[in-house]
């Protein structure tokens, strides 16, 4: 079946078809993961994931969302990082990494801690946008990113870029979603620039491909990249599916290998329709009409959705989150209830 089925990009090749998707733990230290993302990833590597993404991964300290988030900017955070993609590659997984900017999304507490501004005592910074308008009334205001700031982005994508090629990742995923600063560049909601970086969707989406290229520069084909995006704002005048498709069409001339299709994230009063598979729309629309491959992702919590989706033809890759927390091992539980066989390490061998 698809779902256990080996799929390539580039010069890499899944196992299976089933991602673990980034997901913030907030616990690092000044950017550099520690053994609870060893054993976070790891797990899932062992539970039988084809490819296992980190968390959204800052390119710079001010491109973090709060001070527990990793980072990829300094020797010591790709030493650390190394040691995790190499345990990942051992246990039969491709270890990923998510490059991110949190815009004005950042500078902000640990979610368990309220996750709203960050003061002065805890470390505040000022994050920047592409206009100075704060996410929500009790989230921090930007600084409107000038020319200078502009290019240091798109050098900061680069410079991390090189440092998860020399710790040994196998993809790269650049984050574009979500409300973070390729997001709000976008967005409408949240860019109301009047120079070449706003207003036209083609100026809206020069910062995001001008990273592609910057990566594409230090991350050449057939390496693996993916973007994830949030498909719409979900809010009448903000970011759609319309504008998202024609972005796919310009992503994949770029040497983009996979849309990893998300939504909402910009607006904060959104009223999101969440149910089951609720985001699978999107990838199948991009899939069909961009003619790139893509990735589903959002309330897919069973082997027989994930087979399905598949399957349908709405997606090429199941790239899951929550179902992870809840379970590390899913593929190994997927394939007991679909009949399949997906070999075990052989520590677990007794087991099976």
């Amino acid at each position: 079946m698809l779902l256990f089925d080996p799929i390539s990009f580039g010069n890499v090749t899944l196992r299976n078809r089933i991602a673990v998707s980034p997901m913030c733990e907030y616990s690092a230290v000044d950017g550099v993961p520690n053994d609870w993302h060893l054993v976070h990833l790891g797990s899932r590597a062992v539970g039988g994931a084809g490819l296992v993404l980190t968390e959204a991964t800052g390119v710079s300290a001010e491109g973090r969302i709060s001070p527990g988030d990793t980072g990829l900017w300094n020797d010591a955070q790709q030493s650390a990082w190394a040691r995790i993609a190499n345990f990942v590659r051992s246990q039969g997984a491709v270890p990923g990494i998510q490059l991110a900017h949190a815009g004005r999304k950042g500078s902000t507490e640990l979610p368990w801690r309220g996750g709203k501004a960050l003061t002065a005592g805890a470390g505040a910074w000022t994050p920047v946008a592409p206009s100075a308008i704060a996410f929500d009334s009790d989230y921090p205001m930007p600084a409107a990113l000038d020319a200078a700031g502009i290019r240091k982005v798109i050098g900061d994508f680069a410079a991390s870029t090189r440092r998860a090629r020399e710790a040994g990742f196998g993809v790269i995923e650049i984050h574009a979603a979500h409300g973070y600063l390729l997001h709000e560049f976008l967005s409408p909601l949240s860019n109301q620039r009047d120079d070449s970086y706003g207003g036209s969707l083609e100026n809206r989406a020069r910062l995001l491909r001008e990273v592609v290229a910057s990566v594409r520069g230090e991350w050449p084909a057939p390496q693996p990249l993916f973007v994830r995006v949030s498909a719409t704002d979900w809010v009448p005048g903000g970011w759609d599916i319309g504008e998202c498709v024609e972005l796919a069409r310009w992503l994949k001339a770029d040497g983009v290998d996979l849309i990893d299709c998300s939504s909402g994230g910009n607006a904060p009063h959104a009223k999101i329709p969440v149910g089951p598979e609720y985001q699978v729309p999107f990838a199948a629309r991009i899939r069909r009409e961009a003619g790139i491959a893509t990735g589903a992702v959002g309330m897919i919590t069973t082997p027989q959705q994930a087979r399905e989706i598949l399957d349908r033809g709405d997606a090429d890759l199941i790239i899951m989150a929550r179902e992870f927390l809840r379970d590390p091992y899913f593929p190994r539980r997927a394939a007991k209830e679909l009949g399949a066989q997906i070999k075990p390490p052989e520590q677990y061998s007794r087991a099976w």
